[in-house]
């Protein structure tokens, strides 16, 4: 997953009017219209990449003593693998050698690359300019190993104006109302409603 990441990311580096890079999936939406989300991205200092350190099987528990020094146990992270960082660190993640080449040899079995490599290595690195949440709302409140799927039956105007409206959070030093602008996991059959109730509520043509 990492490598098909970086792959990602270094092709979208070759066209030089990219400046903001998200990872998003076929299960995510937006929340809010493009005019919205550019300015958002555009006009922030800093990156957002979900990082922090847990402890318990899921956290440290997948960190592996082979790699240290180069990451040792206090800066092992796991975090969300939906990310969107600016072009100066895109070009770091990947030309990185030096960790990349750690979790290749190191992180697998029950260590996941995707939800380790660069949150650790943004926060090793990079963390004065990383926000340290994601964009995206995943709902884990369920437990297990898959977030909550949401089907043709969730989608409703109310539910969409919660998703729109989680949380408060901080957006370039100050306290902002909008913190998450895409959401996962939803299923082909919520297509059809999200598509009748979107574009008024989100202002599509905007």
């Amino acid at each position: 997953m990492v490598e098909a990441e970086r792959r990602l990311l270094a092709n979208a580096l070759l066209d030089f009017s990219n400046q903001r890079f998200v990872l998003l999936s076929e299960a995510c939406i937006p929340l809010f219209n493009f005019s919205t989300v550019y300015s958002y991205l555009v006009n922030s200092k800093h990156n957002f990449v979900e990082s922090y350190d847990l402890e318990g099987a899921v956290g440290r528990g997948r960190y592996s003593k082979k790699m240290a020094p180069i990451v040792e146990i206090k800066e092992w992270r796991k975090g969300s693998q939906w990310f969107e960082m600016d072009r100066d660190l895109a070009i770091e993640v990947i030309a990185d050698k030096m960790y990349f080449s750690v979790f290749h040899d190191f992180c697998n079995g029950k260590c996941y690359a995707d939800e380790h490599y660069i949150p650790t290595f943004v926060t090793k690195k990079f963390g004065e300019t990383n926000s340290n949440r994601t964009l995206t709302f995943v709902d884990w409140a369920k437990g297990g190993p898959h977030p909550t799927k949401y089907t043709r039956n969730d989608v409703t105007k109310d539910f969409l104006m919660k998703l729109r409206n989680d949380k408060s959070c901080k957006y370039n030093g100050k306290k902002n109302q909008i913190c998450h602008l895409f959401a996962r996991k939803f299923t082909s059959h919520a297509l059809d409603r999200l598509l009748r109730i979107a574009p008024k509520l989100m202002q599509f043509n905007l």
